[in-house]
């Protein structure tokens, strides 16, 4: 039974790194059809109103830390959000898929400022690996950095931010609080830059709406609730690695939808992101020899 949950769990995360491999592809087709900010806006509110009346009770019982907590983690969850829904216009899903994913190489240092704890040798590896990739995917022919690919950091660093938070909170709130707070408050933000600075909504069309409820309901609620199920039912490790696989299925999904281009330069510079990931996430765990393993050897 224990195994059967283990594996239950890792297919579910396995899906969860589809949906957000997939989301993606979602925005970056929405943005034929509607601005950057008033994507995230409607996304967010319909994933707000959802989770509202599935956590209404606890959310009534709501405490100053829990909505003290949401607003922080909200504002650079916006800020992750607006960068990466903009950088879209300018990248390419695949890239984008990768130099996200370096969010994940930056939060060991992020928390080293905050608990003035060092990361190890693995992270330093990671972080060193993951600007390598991040510059071979970046920077063109004269050595500038593309404007999407900057934008896309700027929102690798906003999730860095927002997981640190959300870690620093976590234990003392209540998560559904939290979750919906957050929600709130990104779209807020993202309805305070969308109605003077973008041009009004007139026609909402299915080019449209199947997006915002893709990204609204699977890539937000769905996701986000069963990754915090399942991660109760397997390993640190085994979480990390096949979530780190959202960049893989985004830039397999890229290619096949929207037809991107593979490139010497894209294979070499997502590989090196994602072994930093992996350094970083699971420091190669998975490749030792598990205790029960050397024993079976032992006897032999």
């Amino acid at each position: 039974m224990k195994d059967k949950k283990i594996l239950y769990a890792d297919l579910s995360l396995l899906l969860v790194a589809i949906i957000w491999g997939s989301g993606f592809v979602f925005t970056k087709n929405a943005l034929d059809h509607m601005t950057p900010f008033y994507i995230n806006a409607f996304r967010f509110l319909l994933a707000s109103l959802i989770l509202g009346v599935l956590a209404f009770k606890r959310i009534r019982k709501a405490r100053w830390m829990d909505i003290k907590a949401g607003l922080i983690v909200g504002f650079f969850m916006f800020l992750g959000f607006a960068f990466q829904t903009i950088a879209l216009l300018y990248t390419t899903v695949g890239v984008q898929a990768f130099i996200t994913a370096s969010n994940v190489v930056m939060v060991p240092f992020f928390y080293w400022i905050l608990t003035k704890k060092r990361p190890g040798p693995y992270e330093f590896f990671g972080a060193i690996l993951c600007f390598i990739g991040i510059g071979i995917l970046s920077l063109d022919t004269n050595l500038q950095v593309g404007l999407g690919e900057f934008l896309t950091f700027l929102c690798a660093i906003g999730f860095a931010l927002q997981i640190v938070a959300v870690g620093h909170f976590a234990k003392n709130v209540d998560s559904y609080v939290l979750s919906f707070v957050q929600l709130v408050v990104a779209t807020v933000l993202s309805f305070a830059i969308a109605i003077p600075f973008e041009p009004r909504v007139s026609d909402v069309s299915p080019e449209i709406i199947v997006p915002i409820l893709f990204l609204a309901i699977f890539g937000t609620i769905v996701a986000f609730l069963t990754q915090n199920i399942a991660q109760k039912y397997t390993t640190s490790t085994h979480a990390a690695i096949i979530l780190s696989l959202e960049a893989v299925f985004g830039s397999i999904l890229g290619i096949i939808i929207l037809n991107e281009a593979i490139t010497s330069k894209f294979v070499i510079g997502c590989l090196a992101i994602f072994i930093s990931v992996l350094a970083a996430e699971t420091r190669f765990d998975f490749l030792k020899p598990k205790k029960n393993d050397l024993k079976a050897e032992s006897r032999k």
